[in-house]
């Protein structure tokens, strides 16, 4: 194959998780445009704070509040913000250590340019315009002429009205992915509606999709073996909650399925038969959509159900 495939991917997940006392009031005094910090018991202010000390393992919860003014301990120019980022254009990531903390806080600092940014300048927070009790309250940080506030931070109750219990923290990775030798050749083989594996020279096992070595033995691997089209399952799960940006109805039952030839089994999802009546054994056959590489779903064959002892091996 002369042509090299690629192509773009993106794995995306909403973490959803509680917060406990301290950081529910961290973010909760941001939204009050408060910043708040925790003290150690060797008296080291936290910024942003955490509930246990990091030294020790202590409980924390001595809240303090400490200025919105800082100093640039270090910094990294950004020359092309990237999607969700702070800003749109042009920033430097910095780490600030606001007067009365002990640590630093990673955020974004607006800048003209790289040589207007120094460690050791003065900056201090721009609050975002709408703020709902996360992070991104803080806009980013700006330059400031201003001194240093000096003085202990000041003791803070951490109570707050209509506190933020909890948040969401999306996660997303993009990227361009290239296909091995043994990859394309498969992907190749889909788009003519074929499915192809490789066989092991040493145990004999044909894996699909092919990995270009054999995973048990971890011997290079050559030789293309057709497999299936029909298939068994062998696990499966019933599937209640509804994916984003997947068109699929639930519940559905998404299975392992083993092509006849194969040492492996795929996954696929199973269509055509109520989710309640799909079980370990069922014959099943692709079901091909024009325009999509991979079989759209797998369908009863209406073949007797395989015997369990046929691919045992492969649940």
């Amino acid at each position: 194959m002369s042509d090299v495939l690629s192509a773009p991917l993106v794995v995306e997940f909403p973490f959803t998780r509680s917060l406990g006392p301290v950081q529910s009031a961290f973010l909760t005094g941001l939204r009050e445009r408060t910043v708040l910090g925790v003290r150690t018991d060797d008296g080291t202010v936290l910024v942003p704070p955490v509930e246990y000390d990091p030294v020790t393992a202590n409980e924390l919860r001595d809240l303090v509040e400490v200025a919105p003014t800082g100093t640039v301990t270090t910094w990294a120019w950004n020359p092309s913000p990237r999607r969700d980022q702070p800003l749109d254009t042009p920033f430097a990531w910095v780490l600030v250590r606001l007067d009365g903390a002990s640590t630093a806080l990673l955020h974004a600092l607006d800048a003209p340019g790289p040589e207007s940014v120094r460690t050791g300048m003065r900056v201090r927070v721009r609050w975002a315009a709408t703020r709902t009790g996360a992070i991104t309250d803080i806009a980013c940080f700006e330059p400031y002429e201003g001194a240093a506030a000096g003085g202990e931070p000041a003791p803070h109750t951490g109570e707050f009205a209509d506190p933020v219990t909890g948040i969401v923290a999306p996660a997303r990775l993009d990227y361009t992915h290239t296909p091995g030798r043994a990859q394309s050749a498969y992907l190749a083989a889909l788009e003519g509606r074929r499915t192809v594996g490789e066989r092991c020279p040493a145990c004999h096992k044909v894996y699909v999709p092919p990995r270009g070595a054999c995973p048990t033995c971890g011997v290079a691997t050559a030789e293309q073996v057709e497999v299936g089209p029909r298939g068994t399952v062998t696990t499966f799960c019933i599937v209640n909650i509804k994916a984003k940006k997947l068109d699929i109805e639930v519940p559905y039952v998404y299975a392992h399925i083993a092509l006849d030839g194969a040492d492996l089994a795929l996954h696929g999802r199973i269509a055509g038969i109520p989710y309640d009546q799909v079980r370990m054994g069922l014959r099943v056959e692709p079901v091909w959509v024009d325009g999509v590489r991979p079989p759209d779903h797998y369908r009863p064959t209406g073949e007797p159900d395989a015997d369990y002892d046929t691919y045992k091996e492969l649940v």
